[in-house]
């Protein structure tokens, strides 16, 4: 098995989505994806960067965690491996089993189009599950359901229009997504640049609000989470790096 990662960045930031929004997180970008999805905010991640050493990641994650050892403390804080889509790397099975190994609280974003449960089980594993307008809902492994540990695995759906979010409803509620994890429903931000690389998406006047999607989830009385991406609040003018 490879022992380098091509990797797109690697960087300190708040947690922008999921159960641990807001914590500081160091984020290990790795670069390339099978999927276009229309809605991906992350096209840079597709192609290009640096190939560098499982050492030379594990080394850089450790200077940038360095500044939060206080207070007993030692492996704050959490750190994720994103991309991209990091599983379709070899290498980033045994980064993820590293990082664990090193006491960090592990977090894996993937797409849901690569099979997960090789995963070291210590890690939490947030997996997207594809909503139509995503254009990709056919890639989905939908093994990764019957492996779920409900005690720190989640499931996102990222919603943009009125039938993504049924779609997605139907789902949780006939297979009881919300008794085996977490499950989030996310709004979807038009994406910024680079949609020529992408799946077609929906039209603007098909794309449903943030505040309707928190309604809807009120009025359905649907146990999910709604989120919005933090970072793109804060940092709305920052492509990378947030």
């Amino acid at each position: 098995m490879s022992s380098t990662l091509r990797v797109t960045e690697i960087f300190l930031s708040l947690q922008g989505e999921g159960t641990y929004i807001g914590v500081p997180c160091v984020f290990i970008r790795l670069t390339g994806c099978p999927l276009r999805c229309s809605y991906c905010d992350t096209v840079y991640a597709f192609q290009g960067g640096e190939e560098m050493s499982l050492e030379a990641v594990l080394e850089k994650v450790d200077r940038l965690a360095a500044r939060f050892r206080l207070g007993g403390r030692e492996r704050f804080p959490l750190v994720e491996v994103t991309g991209g889509e990091p599983l379709i790397q070899p290498a980033s099975f045994p980064l993820l089993t590293r990082l664990c190994d090193a006491g960090y609280t592990v977090l894996l974003e993937t797409s849901g189009a690569v099979d997960a449960r090789g995963v070291d089980r210590r890690v939490h594993r947030i997996i997207d599950v594809k909503c139509p307008s995503s254009g990709e809902s056919h890639r989905m492994v939908w093994e990764d359901r019957e492996d779920l540990d409900k005690t720190q695995d989640e499931l996102k759906f990222v919603i943009q229009t009125e039938e993504d979010y049924q779609w997605a409803k139907d789902l949780v509620l006939r297979e009881r997504l919300m008794d085996r994890c977490s499950v989030l429903f996310s709004w979807a931000e038009p994406p910024r640049v680079g949609t020529e690389k992408l799946k077609l998406g929906p039209p603007p006047e098909r794309r449903i609000s943030r505040h309707w999607l928190a309604e809807r989830i009120l009025a359905d009385g649907l146990p999910v989470r709604f989120q919005i991406q933090l970072h793109r609040i804060l940092w709305p003018d920052r492509e990378r790096g947030v």
